[in-house]
């Protein structure tokens, strides 16, 4: 089995790597983003609202079989990036400050709802600052797995009057 990844991951001059191929910038997914955001489902949608289902996967697990505290950060990240985008501002994803409190732990399958909330903003033509609330939770037992706060700036993209 290691001799078919080593195989697999060969390059050239005897160099291991993984090669990806190039992605657009905020028009298409990046590995990441597949990585951390597969299985999530969109189940709420309002203004300044998103409301998503997400069973703990395997692949973001620790060694204790808990989720990962690595990606409860992209899921705070990626949730509060989509409020704002939702909210109608362009792709900027420019994250200026964030904090989490780690509450509980989440186990590998355990039912997790996240919800994700546009505080306040304070938009201008030259760009804008925008403050999210992510809460995770167990969506079985309530248990409040983690709380984040996730400020992003943007910068305003001139539009081109042709």
């Amino acid at each position: 089995m290691t001799e078919k990844a080593i195989e697999y991951l060969k390059k050239s001059g005897g160099d291991l790597v993984m090669r990806f191929r190039d992605h657009k910038a905020h028009v298409e997914g990046s590995l990441y983003e597949y990585f951390i955001l597969r299985g999530i489902r969109v189940d709420e949608l309002e203004p300044r609202f998103i409301s998503c289902s997400f069973k703990v996967p395997p692949r973001l697990t620790d060694e204790d079989g808990r989720l990962h505290m690595g990606a409860i950060v992209s899921l705070v990240d990626e949730i509060g990036a989509a409020v704002i985008h939702q909210h109608g501002s362009p792709p900027m994803d420019v994250s200026v400050d964030m904090s989490i409190s780690y509450i509980s732990p989440a186990n590998s399958n355990d039912e997790l709802e996240i919800e994700g909330r546009l505080l306040g903003s304070c938009d201008s033509e030259n760009g804008g600052l925008f403050g999210t609330s992510i809460l995770i939770r167990n969506k079985v037992t309530g248990e409040v797995i983690a709380q984040g706060r996730h400020t992003l700036f943007r910068k305003s993209v001139p539009v081109s009057k042709m």
